[in-house]
This record gives C-alpha cells, structure tokens and sequence, in this order.
C-alpha cells in the first residue's frame, strides 16, 4: 500500500523559512513525478512546485525564487525548502507523487495527509 508521510509544517512568522519533507513507500512501481501542492481555505488546491525523476522542477509563479524543490530518489523522499514565507502561504499542503502503472499504462496519484503551514504577519 503507497504511503506518503509529510513533516515539517509549522507557524512562522512572515519572512520566515520552514521546510517541508514527503517520504513516499509502498509502491511496486517506480515513483515517478513527486511534488507539492496546497489548499487554502475556500480555495482550490494548487501546484505549489514538482520535481521530475530527471530533476527537472516547476513553480507556480507565486512562489518562484522563493521556494526550492528537491528530491532524493533513492529514499523516495521530496523536500520543500521555504523561504521569505507570506501570509498569503498559509494553507495545508499536500504531497503528491505519481505512480506509472505499466498494467493499465496510467498515471495514478497519491496523496499524503497534509500539513499545515501557518504564516503570521
């Protein structure tokens, strides 16, 4: 059974750092894309950043030149480094990670649980 387990949330203050860390298990396949998201209250879930096998990453805009992803595939773990955090990051975030299952030839997603991550002003 794939599990995600996240650690690492928090309350800062603004311009704070924290760091976010996602330790996938469980799969008969390689874990391919991993990343994070998050889910404001009375908002969507969004792409915060992701992180290829081959290391190539995405940001959302809002979070470029703040926020580094990384990755150590031989523990299946994903890290979100926070930096100059905002109140306007305040939010649950999620780690994701994708599994190819060559069975069905899809992507299937997988969640962790969330963690909370609180910015004061």
């Amino acid at each position: 059974q794939v599990r995600l387990v996240e650690s690492g949330g928090g309350m800062v203050q603004a311009g704070g750092s924290l760091r976010l860390s996602c330790e996938a298990s469980g799969s008969h396949f390689r874990f391919d894309t991993m990343g994070w998201y998050r889910q404001a209250p009375g908002k969507q879930r969004e792409l915060v950043a992701d992180i290829t096998t081959r290391g190539s990453t995405d940001y959302a805009d809002s979070v470029k030149g703040r926020f580094t992803i990384s990755r150590d595939s031989v523990e299946n773990t994903v890290y979100l480094q926070m930096y100059k955090l905002r109140p306007e990051d305040t939010a649950v975030y999620y780690c994701n990670a994708k599994v190819f299952n060559r069975m069905t030839m899809t992507f299937i997603d997988y969640w962790g649980q969330g963690t909370q991550v609180t910015v004061s002003s």
